[in-house]
């Protein structure tokens, strides 16, 4: 059948029409984002000559009123020009400044520009490293840890906001007040350290999403808290968080299915996000980035008690569904196994064991001594406990959601330990 028939009929007629349309919407879409992308890379070239700061940033806005009249280029050119202002304002540096530039908005064009779906995650990779290497050779800039940090930012605020119409927006904000914290704190990192940590945490984040105990959020959330961790403290206190996750995954998994017949089991399959990750897991990224700097015991208190804390949580909540019918810990009363502040005897001995074997690992490696060990013990048995008292009140009402509660039992075990440790 010839082409001018099957234009006749109506549904083929439609077919070709839409086929036709999508085709070039995605041309000039393409086409636009080398636009956008050449005058970011112009951008970043000429601006280091471009004195005082104020004047590139009308440079900036003006260039950024382009973008906003390209397709899909909106925001970023509102997210661009937010944090040029910033930089006129003297409040970020160059480096800070060009460099969200160079992450965010080439990045974004690079995952655009490649026509394969999926291979413009690793367009993006690509694109946003070699680019923040170049870029710190230009500006004869030292510190690798400001730009990595902004980059792994950009990849985890990228998996989160997806979905989001105002997400490069967002990013460039999140990647530009990360560098700037980190430039602030003025931590130079050792290289090698700096590269073993790359390699060991995003080796456990791709193993951990392939294993699905975590999404592509999560991948991108825990390498950053591993590096991180290692740099500011040492591989050893990576160990220990390591333990956690792995034993943690292990409780989740086990006799999963029993759990979800009953209507207790993890969502997603047990699939970690970043916004478990963190409430788990930040006041010891904290901890570990506060011994870094002060080399003080008490962070290391801080943080073998949050992990601890965390440790008993996963394994009492994991392991406690198992058993008979929990009590409320505020009234004591029986309720259904899964009811928020439920505890049950299983839960408490199995959590009480988990924290040692965890503070014992620590001990083990060199990171507390013994005395500070037992007190991660106890510190792992009253977070877990809190746990349940924010539950079985806060939560219940709503105030507050299970990641809530995960960060206040972390930060009670810590603070519980770091008290203890100091008084």
């Amino acid at each position: 059948m010839k082409f001018h028939i099957l234009w006749k009929i109506e549904p083929f007629r439609l077919i070709i029409k839409t086929t036709h349309k999508l085709i070039w919407i995605n041309m000039v879409s393409r086409r636009d984002m080398w636009i956008v992308l050449m005058l970011s890379i112009a951008g970043v070239i000429i601006a280091p000559y471009v004195n005082p700061p104020w004047l590139l940033t009308i440079l900036t806005i003006l260039i950024s009123a382009l973008f906003y009249l390209i397709r899909d280029a909106k925001y970023p050119a509102i997210g661009i020009s937010i944090v040029a202002l910033l930089y006129g304002a003297e409040m970020v540096s160059l480096m800070v400044f060009l460099g969200t530039i160079t992450i965010v908005i080439m990045g974004e064009a690079a995952s655009r520009i490649c026509s394969e779906k999926n291979y413009k995650l690793y367009a993006h990779i690509l694109v946003i490293s070699v680019s923040s290497a170049l870029l710190m050779l230009y500006l004869n800039y030292t510190n690798i840890l400001i730009p990595l940090t902004g980059i792994i930012v950009a990849l985890m605020l990228k998996s989160v906001l997806k979905k989001r119409e105002d997400a490069v927006m967002l990013e460039c904000i999140g990647v530009a007040m990360t560098m700037y914290l980190f430039e602030d704190i003025s931590y130079i990192a050792n290289t090698d350290m700096l590269i073993i940590a790359i390699v060991i945490s995003f080796a456990f984040g791709i193993v951990s999403y392939k294993m699905r105990a975590a999404d592509l959020s999560g991948l991108f959330s825990a390498a950053l808290m591993g590096i991180l961790i290692i740099v500011f403290a040492d591989i050893t206190w990576f160990f220990v968080m390591l333990t956690f996750f792995i034993l943690g995954s292990g409780f989740t998994k086990f006799k999963y299915e029993k759990k979800k017949r009953e209507g207790v089991a993890e969502s997603r399959g047990g699939v970690r996000g970043f916004l478990n990750v963190f409430a788990n897991g930040l006041v010891s990224l904290c901890a570990a980035v506060l011994f870094g700097i002060y080399q003080d015991p008490a962070f290391a208190a801080l943080f073998l008690g949050s992990v601890s804390a965390a440790m008993a949580d996963t394994t009492a909540s994991e392991l406690g569904m198992l058993g008979k019918t929990p009590y409320l810990i505020t009234t004591f009363k029986k309720v259904p196994k899964g009811t928020d502040g439920g505890i049950t005897l299983i839960g408490e001995i199995a959590a009480t064991i988990a924290a040692f074997i965890l503070c014992m690992t620590a001990y083990a490696l060199n990171v507390v001594s013994f005395d500070m060990a037992l007190i991660g013990v106890l510190a792992g048995f009253v977070g877990t406990n809190v746990d349940s008292l924010v539950g079985a009140t806060l939560e219940r009402k709503g105030i507050v959601q299970n990641t809530g509660t995960n960060f206040i039992c972390t930060l009670s075990g810590g603070i519980f330990a770091m008290v203890f440790f100091i008084f």
